[in-house]
């Protein structure tokens, strides 16, 4: 394989922006057909939403964090090293040697990728539902979540090869393909 500084890395913010819109029209239409089903599911589900934070947290990651980390691990870490979105711009995810990143490093740079989401909504949760967090703690947790995210974006802007904070510590690179 040619090295990995013949690619273009040069994948601007707003291209991958486009792109992760493009994956949150077939993360809508997962959303839209959940929420379908819960209507008819509502006597089941309704008791894991409300009993107590933790059992709407561990609902919701099941029901809806889980499929779309998976979506993008998966898409990400096998055959095309991409998802749909990626494809549609013209994008990869590939290891800083232009590699693929294969399964395992995929799943981590997805957790790494969706970190802030999942804080976000553990907080939530423990606000919707009061549990025995104290109010500076809940607070201190979404500001936690606003900072990643801010650092997410600026490590992009910063970094030599336009990498995240989650692709400098996985290895990996979004580039054209």
């Amino acid at each position: 394989m040619e090295d990995w500084h013949e690619y273009r890395n040069d994948v601007s913010l707003s291209t991958r922006l486009i792109a992760f819109l493009w994956d949150y029209v077939i993360i809508s239409c997962y959303l839209f057909l959940l929420f379908g089903i819960s209507f008819f599911a509502r006597p089941l589900l309704n008791p894991l939403f409300t009993s107590s934070s933790f059992s709407a947290e561990i609902t919701g990651f099941v029901l809806i964090t889980m499929p779309v980390y998976l979506y993008f691990a998966i898409s990400e870490g096998l055959k095309l090293h991409a998802t749909w979105g990626k494809r549609k711009m013209g994008i990869v995810v590939e290891s800083v040697r232009g590699q693929p990143i294969g399964l395992g490093r995929s799943l981590f740079r997805s957790a790494l990728k969706f970190a802030p989401w999942e804080l976000a909504h553990f907080t939530i949760w423990h606000i919707v539902i009061p549990s025995k967090y104290p109010d500076y703690l809940i607070s201190l947790l979404l500001m936690t979540v606003y900072v990643l995210i801010f650092i997410y974006l600026i490590s992009h802007l910063k970094s030599k090869n336009k990498q995240t904070v989650y692709d400098l510590i996985a290895g990996t690179v979004v580039r054209y393909k």
